[in-house]
């Protein structure tokens, strides 16, 4: 990172009519180490000739960015950037002025907001709103967990409410399955580039996440071979389905191939599910596939709304029985409040309808982005919510998604969602469903299309 706040932030302070060229200037400056103090908010403000007022948004961007940390006792310090701790881990789109984010998977249209507006009024006299105000098991209310059930019969657990838990939201239930079924030091298998939340909470419990060798169908069956019989692995984290961020869906055959392997070798799958209600006709979830070795987790996120919060984690019954206990220990329970506002919108049949809605715009979308970037090499799905571009030189990701900040669109770079220390692809992951309109979507796409196509002459340094 550079020694200065990036001066595409300092061009949003009041009052301040120089801070572009001062920061193009500050760009020049030797990078600070992680981990390394920054001045005083004052004294950047008066080396630079800007207002404090900017300064202060300025570091605040950053922080919320993952560049910087801001720790009691320690004040502002870079943060550290090696393959533990990458930036990029983005969880809200960005409110900046002047900026396009395209780095947050969000719906692409209001389905569930009108949805709720009309579900609200009526809970009041739902049968299940006295039981609002009271603790329920760590599993989640017994109603709930029957609609999740039977809306999931087809995909994963035959319809028993006993192997669901509820969780508030899929990386809850990931952070509760890992601490259910792992212990400190146990290696964990994942596609050497994968969602980016489970890079995370390996760190958090202490445990060894090795990446395993890809190709255009996902996973190698014979790399996974390969590292289950080096590494003994506890498990393996998979998401099947619209794989972020790459949109790789495996084929029937590719998933039958990894299953194998994980029973010769006894190691439990992991699998992350939460794209799959937007694909069409996907291939059988592992689960369905070997459902006593596959621990399914799946939410509303992506295709209703991530502001819902409804998770779940659909298990054989003894891991379920652990995955609740860790849900305990971690926050009592899921708010009912959640679960009863996603129990009505799956039986009453609106989630089926804002998912359609939701992939009806993500197709007018992924059209927008084929007919801008299609003569590049663009990996997607008709109806998935992000794109991978794989870059074309010069370009390496970093410096692409960089410098289309600079233009102010916003992407997540490879490297954000690489696991271990290996060079990654160049690419980058594009959220169609997070601009804020199709105009927006296709004015960003312009501008990258732009960067593609001037190549060195736009690499940082040159500009």
């Amino acid at each position: 990172m550079d020694g200065c706040p990036n001066p595409h932030l300092l061009r949003h302070g009041g009052g301040d009519t120089g801070g572009a060229d001062r920061g193009s200037e500050c760009h020049r400056r030797p990078a600070q180490p992680r981990g390394s103090g920054q001045p005083p908010q004052r004294e950047i403000a008066r080396a630079l000739g800007i207002n404090v007022t900017t300064v202060t948004r300025a570091l605040s961007t950053l922080q919320q960015r993952g560049l910087l940390e801001a720790r009691p006792g320690r004040g502002t310090t870079v943060a550290a950037r090696d393959a533990g701790e990458r930036a990029g881990f983005v969880s809200a789109p960005s409110d900046d002025t002047g900026v396009i984010d395209l780095s947050v998977n969000r719906p692409a249209t209001s389905a569930y907001l009108d949805a709720l507006a009309l579900l609200l009024p009526r809970l009041a006299k739902d049968r299940f709103y006295p039981t609002l105000q009271d603790y329920h098991p760590p599993e989640g209310p017994l109603w709930a967990r029957a609609a999740i059930a039977e809306w999931m019969k087809p995909v994963a657990g035959d319809g028993d409410p006993g192997r669901v838990v509820l969780a508030a939201g899929a990386q809850h239930g990931l952070d509760c399955v890992l601490g259910a079924v792992t212990r400190q030091g146990e290696i964990i298998l994942a596609d050497e580039v994968t969602y980016q939340g489970i890079n995370a909470l390996c760190r958090v419990h202490g445990l060894d996440l090795r990446g395993v060798g890809m190709d255009r169908g996902g996973m190698r069956p014979d790399a996974f071979e390969a590292a289950c019989a080096q590494l003994r692995p506890r498990a393996v984290f998979l998401v099947p389905t619209l794989h972020n961020p790459t949109t790789i869906t495996l084929s029937a055959e590719r998933r039958h191939d990894l299953v194998a392997v994980a029973r010769h070798h006894n190691v439990l799958i992991i699998e992350d599910d939460v794209y799959r209600p937007l694909a069409d006709n996907p291939p059988p979830s592992l689960a369905s596939i070997e459902p006593e070795l596959t621990v399914h987790i799946g939410a509303l996120s992506k295709c209703l709304a991530p502001g819902l919060r409804l998770g779940f984690v659909i298990a054989p019954r003894t891991i379920a029985g652990q995955v609740a206990a860790a849900l305990r220990i971690n926050c009592w329970s899921i708010s009912p409040l959640t679960a009863l506002i996603g129990t009505r919108l799956i039986e009453e049949g609106s989630a089926a309808r804002i998912i359609e809605a939701q992939k009806q715009e993500l197709r007018q979308r992924q059209a927008v982005l084929s007919a801008i970037l299609g003569r590049y090499d663009v990996q997607s799905h008709a109806a998935s919510t992000h794109a991978w571009l794989r870059l074309p030189e010069p370009w390496h990701g970093a410096g692409f998604a960089r410098t289309c900040l600079e233009r102010g669109v916003a992407v997540l770079p490879g490297d954000a969602f690489a696991v271990g220390r290996e060079p990654v692809q160049h690419g980058v992951r594009i959220n169609v469903g997070a601009a804020r309109s199709q105009d927006d979507l296709r004015s960003a796409l312009t501008t990258m299309a732009e960067l593609l196509a001037a190549g060195h002459l736009q690499l940082p340094g040159f500009v």
